[in-house]
């Protein structure tokens, strides 16, 4: 098919006058019949690069993904678009599942989502054998591709075993799709999957409109409502903890507090799980507190902060949990409040966890990773590019190491204080008490262990307690210090502390800031006023978002399955006049200008004093 017939889909189908980034060639490699692997960030557009070839080639597009609630919403906004489409997982009974099944058959459908596990039923099999046969199968699609890595973060074994795909049926084109991997996982991606022969298309992974900060932890409650209150008052966001207790906890603390948040996590029943997400994508304002049980495949383009109360486990979980916000373009918040209880938690799980010792070596080293990350004095979007192998051109100045660069400071005084009490309290005792010897505080413990004799004893008062927990908190960051489990979270020295403490090496820490008060409401991000240039306080913004939801309601879908965000921005920015106007906003393509436009025309005609 012809590159203007790509364009004419990109346009009259999905309602966007040109393609972004990579999507133009993978589009043209894939309609020709060639095997891709793509390697895109969330909210770049991956879903066009299989769409599009599946509506140009003949015959259905088959989509493998892991995720049913993804599969829904995909579905839903196909058919929105006028696009036929279904799919095929255990949600489905039985009736409903063979009439989906008919419809493939009959040719009625240009795309399936497919679960793994279905796929590799007997029966599926069959069914794609009996397409194969007349050429009626387009292409296969393989969603979150990076499962298939027995060192990723969503590791599903059922991704093994699509292989059988080239096995089976080596003349339709596949294309492997994923928004995070490493070097290691992209390698693996390529060899379980047989795409060495494949062509690779790898997109920046730089997100600019997502500000990436860290704060210590103190009071992570009153931290993260400061936080929503100057930041994010009505915004719909994700609140990740690391257990499920801490979920539950900090639910229903914000829900006291006045917001709405829901907790998730694969604690809660099936029916509970469901009914708060269904809540979370087609409502605006909500807040999900959750476990990493919750998010992969979330398509809510409008997610405009992800906080994160505890430590993920690795560069690739933050990337990705991250990732969730900011899809449609518009800024976002990354936020995290962390601290060295952090760091021992996570140590502690993954080294107690089942896993062979090699994948626990693998996963401490990508811990250690992201505490470098934690700690670094650097640009936000530079360390984590480096970390993918991608370098950023220069200073993002849209993190809080540019927008408030960190002090450093000469702490190989402070850092040779802190090992030699290690030491010389026999490397089994935590940071609490470590501290109240260094302060000289005969608190009962320190006496119980004669530890007011020690030469460390006081030494340390020129530092405030504050001041010492950051410099073990670095210290055990850059590997100076290890936390024994065994010995409850006590700390130990390494090889790599020997030559600070015989002063061959020096120290430098980043300098913590203090904790700050809590700011008051008023105090808004200005750069989120003007990336939604006053659109909140604007009463036409409220009246095309209350009449997008209408119609959501009367459909029972999302919101952003009639428009995203951006699309209801750039009707209230530039204000079309006419079905022709509106139909060159990007986003509204034929059949949802012939569905919607007179709907939001009306709502419309108010700015135009009609």
């Amino acid at each position: 098919m012809s590159e203007k017939t790509a364009q004419q889909i990109l346009r009259d189908t999905f309602g966007y006058s040109a393609f972004r980034s990579a999507q133009q060639a993978i589009v043209g490699h894939v309609a020709g019949g060639g095997d891709a692997l793509v390697l895109m960030p969330t909210g770049g557009g991956k879903s066009l690069c299989y769409q599009i070839p599946a509506l140009l080639r003949p015959g259905i597009g088959i989509v493998v993904s892991p995720l049913i609630a993804l599969m829904q919403d995909q579905v839903d906004a196909l058919k929105q678009l006028g696009v036929p489409a279904a799919f095929l997982n255990s949600s489905l009974n039985a009736d409903s599942a063979r009439e989906v099944s008919r419809s493939v058959m009959c040719g009625e459908l240009k795309l399936l989502y497919v679960a793994p596990e279905r796929l590799m039923t007997e029966g599926f099999l069959n069914l794609l054998e009996h397409l194969n046969q007349d050429n009626r199968i387009a292409l296969f699609a393989i969603d979150e591709a990076h499962c298939v890595s027995q060192w990723g973060h969503d590791f599903r074994p059922e991704y093994r075993a699509l292989t059988v795909l080239h096995e089976r049926f080596p003349e339709v084109p596949r294309i492997a799709l994923t928004a995070t991997a490493d070097a290691p996982t992209r390698h693996e991606i390529i060899e379980r999957l047989a795409l060495e022969q494949a062509q690779q298309f790898v997109s920046s992974f730089d997100r600019p409109n997502i500000r990436y900060r860290i704060t210590l932890k103190h009071n992570v409650h009153q931290q993260l409502q400061a936080f929503l209150e100057t930041e994010h008052p009505n915004d719909a966001g994700i609140v990740y903890c690391l257990s499920r207790k801490k979920v539950e906890e900090t639910a229903a603390w914000l829900k006291e507090q006045g917001w709405d948040a829901l907790p998730y996590h694969a604690g809660l029943d099936a029916t509970t799980r469901s009914k708060n997400q269904k809540k979370f994508l087609r409502e605006e304002g909500v807040i999900m507190v959750a476990t990493v049980a919750f998010g992969m495949g979330i398509d809510k383009p409008n997610v405009r902060f992800v906080a994160h109360l505890d430590l993920p486990k690795s560069m690739e979980g933050y990337y990705q949990e991250t990732g969730r916000a900011g899809r449609d373009g518009l800024s976002a918040d990354a936020w995290m409040a962390y601290g060295l209880g952090d760091v021992v938690s996570m140590r502690q799980m993954l080294l107690s966890g089942d896993a062979p010792e090699g994948r626990k070596r693998v996963e401490l080293q990508k811990l250690d990773a992201l505490l470098g990350f934690c700690e670094s004095t650097a640009c936000r979007h530079q360390t984590l590019l480096r970390y993918f192998g991608e370098e950023h051109p220069g200073r993002c100045n849209e993190c809080d190491n540019c927008l408030s660069p960190v002090d450093s400071w000469d702490a190989t005084q402070a850092a040779q204080m802190a090992l030699s009490c290690v030491y010389r309290t026999g490397q089994r005792f935590g940071v609490a008490h470590l501290i109240d010897v260094l302060l000289g505080k005969a608190t009962p413990k320190v006496e119980q262990f004669n530890h007011q004799q020690l030469s460390t004893f006081g030494i340390g008062k020129d530092l405030t307690q504050l001041q010492w927990s950051g410099v073990y908190r670095q210290l055990v960051a850059a590997g100076f210090i290890n936390v024994d489990m065994e010995a409850y979270g006590g700390l130990k020295l390494t090889e790599t502390s020997r030559p600070v403490l015989r002063g061959e090496q020096e120290v430098w820490l980043r300098r913590d800031a203090e904790p700050v008060k809590r700011p008051s409401s008023k105090e808004r991000s200005s750069r989120l006023r003007e990336a939604f240039a006053g659109a909140n306080e604007d009463p036409l913004w409220q009246a095309l978002k209350a009449k997008r939801m209408e119609l959501a309601r009367e459909q029972g879908v999302p919101p952003y399955v009639i428009f995203h965000d951006s699309t209801l921005l750039d009707m209230l920015n530039r204000k079309p006049k006419n079905l022709i106007e509106l139909g060159q906003i990007n986003g509204v393509g034929q059949s949802k200008l012939a569905k919607y436009g007179n709907d939001f025309l009306r709502v419309l005609e108010v700015a135009h004093g009609g």
